[in-house]
């Protein structure tokens, strides 16, 4: 496993070695200014990162390890929303775990936010009682044992009943589905996203991890129905899709975390 440190032309620590990170009073407003070198670097497509991220696996950065790094800069994320909208201690974090990897980061962010004395609750929204990656299975595994109260939700019954006061969170986290899915959604990821509209009519803050479920990050196609995220946390690059009309109405306020692919896995640069 490669050691966590950033590409050497951007010197900023990685998520899970970055000291910055575990500060208090840390915001959104300094997170972004942390993560800005990552921010001003050209855009790219969905598929453009889903190379980069296959070529730094061949160049030794593992899956897991790029997992790691993206759950901890979503923790990083939920912890200054926390301060940014005042609501450290007003109810359980709430993230709703997808089958994919994109559920995996959700995991790897409830793992990291319970270690730092945050209530949480991870949901895994699948038919399946397993996630269906190797990465993200191996991320909810670790859930058992922590702090994180770990909720499986095989149905629109099982979601509507364990999901009946979404309001009471203190924030939401979309990790249900990433990039690439058009059209109606099945359930019950189609109920998980209805809750997560209802809890933001509600006024909790909603974050997303890449981007919302599930928002094209090359075209900004959304599907149906789609989550409206106050923040998203996307990964390494900016996104395409993050800067269209829909996917800039969509996503909020964008974050751009490192997560160490380095800069000769980029394939389109």
């Amino acid at each position: 496993m490669t050691s966590p440190t950033a590409d050497a032309s951007l010197p900023v620590p990685l998520p899970s070695a970055d000291p910055a990170l575990a500060d208090a009073a840390l915001d959104l407003p300094s997170l972004a200014r942390r993560w800005r070198p990552f921010a001003t670097r050209p855009a790219m497509s969905g598929e453009a990162m889903r190379g980069a991220d296959h070529k730094a696996q061949r160049l030794g950065v593992s899956s897991e390890r790029l997992m790691e790094e993206a759950g901890s800069a979503v923790a990083a994320a939920v912890q200054a929303l926390l301060v940014t909208t005042e609501r450290t201690g007003h109810g359980p974090v709430l993230i709703l775990a997808g089958p994919g990897n994109n559920g995996g980061d959700g995991s790897v962010a409830a793992r990291r936010l319970a270690a730092a004395g945050v209530r949480v609750a991870c949901v895994l929204v699948a038919t399946e009682d397993q996630p269906t990656t190797v990465d993200a299975r191996r991320a909810w595994e670790r859930l058992e044992g922590t702090d994180v109260e770990r909720i499986h939700a095989a149905s629109e019954r099982d979601i509507r009943f364990l999901l009946a006061g979404i309001e009471k969170a203190a924030v939401i986290v979309d990790a249900l589905l990433g990039s690439g899915v058009h059209g109606p959604l099945r359930e019950p990821i189609r109920t998980a996203v209805d809750l997560v509209i209802r809890g933001r009519e509600a006024g909790v803050p909603v974050l997303a991890v890449d981007t919302p479920t599930a928002v094209d990050l090359t075209g900004g196609q959304a599907s149906d129905p789609v989550v409206r995220a106050d923040v998203t946390v996307t990964f390494h690059r900016p996104k395409l899709g993050h800067a269209t009309r829909v996917g800039r109405a969509l996503a909020g306020r964008v974050l751009v975390a490192p997560i160490g692919i380095p800069a000769a896995a980029d394939t389109d640069v």
